[in-house]
């Protein structure tokens, strides 16, 4: 958590840029919100049944942590579409994107659940602890 769903037009993102595009959308999360890197993660689909929202090259989509401020999300999906529109090429009236808050009780990553946002320090610690 969070999860990014990157559902695109077969083609539209060149092979190498789906790294930097990844990469950009952990580190644009991270700087937002303070979360983990370890609890970001991104995927891409050019196979889906179905073509991405309204007509346009790509839909991303991502789940986040209920908690996100007003002025946070906008940011956050303004900052990774700039990415995708560099890394891809194309213009930003095609790429579509939107989150979707999740509680973070809903969501477990190594087996437990998240803790809520601003409480990752104290979670992490008592993971690293228990690590083998």
């Amino acid at each position: 958590m969070p999860l990014y769903l990157c559902n695109a037009v077969k083609g539209v993102i060149p092979e190498g840029a789906k790294a930097k595009i990844a990469a950009d959308i952990t580190d644009i999360h991270c700087d937002i919100t303070g979360a983990p890197r370890t609890f970001v993660h991104v995927f891409f689909f050019e196979d889906a049944p179905q073509i991405p929202v309204h007509g346009k090259s790509i839909f991303l989509f991502g789940s986040i942590r209920h908690g996100r401020s007003a002025e946070q999300k906008p940011n956050m999906l303004g900052r990774i579409r700039a990415s995708i529109v560099a890394h891809a090429g194309i213009p930003l009236a095609e790429v579509l994107a939107d989150t979707m808050d999740v509680p973070a009780s809903w969501v477990m990553e190594g087996g437990d659940v998240l803790p809520e946002p601003g409480e990752e320090a104290a979670w992490l610690a008592e993971h690293a602890a228990a690590a083998p």
